[in-house]
């Protein structure tokens, strides 16, 4: 669902300290709410309680929920792009596997917190224009260090690099939101190992490659 950028935005930005730890607590109220109530009935209210502020405090940050789940969602979003190791400047002497492993291990580890929290965000959360905008440049940048390592490392052997940029980027992050948000117990690590195994194989072209090889 789309939105407009009006009433998603914080009433304001805390210059203090105490007002920053204020805001941090009403984001982690929020997000353990919606974890627990769904995005329905996660009101302001419940998150306030939460929080242990007043609902007047509340508002003084955040205009509506809509505005504290949009604050979520871009959190979660600069989470992931600080764990995205294709865009430090991998050194080529890196094996793919090794490369693959730390994208996938840091996706994994931004998507582990709270799978409830994951849905509400992904299935119910507003759209606005600029968040939207956010999500497809993050894509677009991702893709792009990713075709350029691609085109220059020694073991990859895509016929096509720019293709192949867009089907891991893509593959690892549907297929590690699909499984953290919606298969509770999953095994992580033996989620990562097969993962960073099929990626992998398909880079380099072996279809023994094995991780660690």
């Amino acid at each position: 669902m789309t939105s407009d950028r009006r009433g998603l935005q914080p009433r304001k930005r805390p210059r203090q300290v105490r007002a920053e730890f204020t805001r941090q607590r009403i984001l982690d109220a929020a997000a353990h709410v919606f974890a627990e109530y769904g995005y329905a009935a996660g009101t302001t209210n419940r998150i306030a309680e939460q929080a242990r502020v007043s609902i007047g405090s509340l508002y003084q940050y955040y205009p509506n929920k809509d505005a504290i789940l949009v604050e979520l969602l871009t959190r979660h979003l600069d989470a992931g792009m600080a764990e995205f190791p294709l865009e430090q400047g991998e050194p080529l002497s890196e094996s793919v596997e090794g490369i693959m492993r730390r994208y996938v291990h840091g996706t994994i580890e931004n998507h582990r917190d709270d799978p409830a929290l994951l849905r509400v965000m992904a299935e119910q959360g507003p759209r606005s224009r600029e968040l939207l905008e956010r999500v497809t440049q993050g894509e677009r940048r991702r893709i792009a260090h990713a075709r350029r390592l691609f085109r220059d490392h020694p073991q990859v052997r895509v016929a096509d690099v720019g293709i192949a940029a867009r089907l891991v980027v893509s593959a690892v992050e549907m297929m590690v939101h699909k499984v953290m948000a919606g298969s509770p117990g999953v095994d992580t690590a033996r989620f990562e190992n097969e993962l960073v195994t099929m990626l992998t194989r398909y880079l380099t072209g072996d279809p023994l490659a094995e991780p660690g090889d």
